[in-house]
């Protein structure tokens, strides 16, 4: 596979974002010249179709990422700590989707709707945010230009295919289990998931009443809004759902924003579409996001009791604006402004 164009590489090639990423590749016809698609020595072998070919998955070393312009990485975060500054120093700029570059204080963390100007400060690396957050950045970006955010007080409805295949995999078979008078057990979460929720999505680091899922809410915010001052609680529930988080979202603002402004505000934001209508039941479902790139917005409507504040329901799919997609338009944000390879 050869032709005008990057030699980019997917780390994480087979995972669930990994695929996404590789598709989302063609289907938005990124220049590549060379595909490397990288992953573990258990993945090292395998055989992917891509832009018409078969190509063969490498495992990650220092021999496979030499030479390579773009490194989209979707591969975890202890793998991200040892290899992205393996592969910056090999001459490659990383797009880093997992948790562990987004607060180190050199890494730009960047939403392409949002803070695309803090790519220009890079030093290799690009962090893409987590998939709560991407979306909700995306529909609170045109709020904070109008009138400034004070708190936001969240509630996220995360669907399974957040923690990986292997919880997709147990909600299908729970749920067949429940439907079939059997006993469904938990697969990979503490209890079952399947007709239930759970009123924890992540993992609680030692000592921290919160989960790092709701840790990632409240600091990613603040960074790429570039706005420490802003109060965020935020609670984060895992629900029975295979694709596509929901949020309900409580915005209190600094200056005074009613609902037909913000509603006029959000239909003309990048990345956003408005579906508002609850008298007719049409709001944003996963069910509808899924498999589409947009951030989806509604139930827009003045907090009861606080006049300075607006409720909102706001829905994506995960797997790709919450992190493919993301990591794919940030590429190209550094493709168009020269910025692949040059660094701060």
């Amino acid at each position: 596979m050869a032709g005008d164009g990057y030699k980019v590489g997917v780390l994480g090639a087979t995972g669930l974002v990994g695929t996404t990423i590789l598709e989302l590749l063609g289907a938005r016809d990124f220049p590549v010249a060379e595909l490397r698609p990288l992953a573990s020595a258990r993945s090292a072998g395998k055989e992917i179709e891509w832009g018409g070919e078969s190509v063969t998955v490498q495992e990650v070393s220092d021999e496979s990422i030499q030479g390579l312009d773009l490194v989209l990485s979707s591969a975890g975060g202890s793998v991200s700590a040892e290899w992205t500054p393996k592969i910056v120093e090999a001459g490659a700029t990383v797009v880093d989707n997992t948790s562990y570059w987004r607060m180190h204080d050199d890494v730009p963390l960047v939403v392409s709707e949002v803070n695309p100007d803090a790519l220009g400060s890079h030093k290799g690396i690009v962090a893409n945010p987590n998939c709560s957050t991407m979306q909700m950045v995306v529909a609170l970006k045109p709020l904070y230009d109008a009138a400034g955010i004070e708190r936001l007080v969240i509630s996220t409805y995360q669907a399974v295919s957040g923690t990986g295949k292997a919880a997709i995999d147990g909600l299908l078979d729970e749920s067949h289990a429940i439907l079939h008078g059997q006993e469904p057990g938990a697969s990979v979460y503490p209890h079952q998931i399947a007709f239930n929720v759970l009123a924890h999505a992540g993992n609680f680091p030692d000592g921290d009443d919160h989960t790092d899922e709701e840790r990632k809410l409240i600091n990613e915010t603040r960074k790429i809004l570039g706005d420490p001052e802003i109060k965020v609680s935020a609670t984060c529930v895992r629900v029975p759902v295979v694709t596509g988080h929901s949020e309900a979202v409580n915005v209190e603002t600094r200056e005074p924003l009613d609902p037909e402004r913000a509603r006029e505000l959000l239909a003309a934001a990048p990345g956003v579409t408005v579906v508002d209508d609850p008298a007719g039941a049409r709001y944003p479902m996963a069910v509808d996001a899924a498999g589409t790139d947009d951030v989806y917005v509604g139930r827009i409507r003045r907090d009861a009791g606080n006049e300075r504040a607006l409720d909102m329901w706001i829905v994506s799919d995960n797997l790709r604006k919450g992190a493919a997609t993301n990591a794919v338009q940030v590429a190209e944000l550094l493709v168009e402004r020269g910025l692949v390879g040059t660094r701060v």
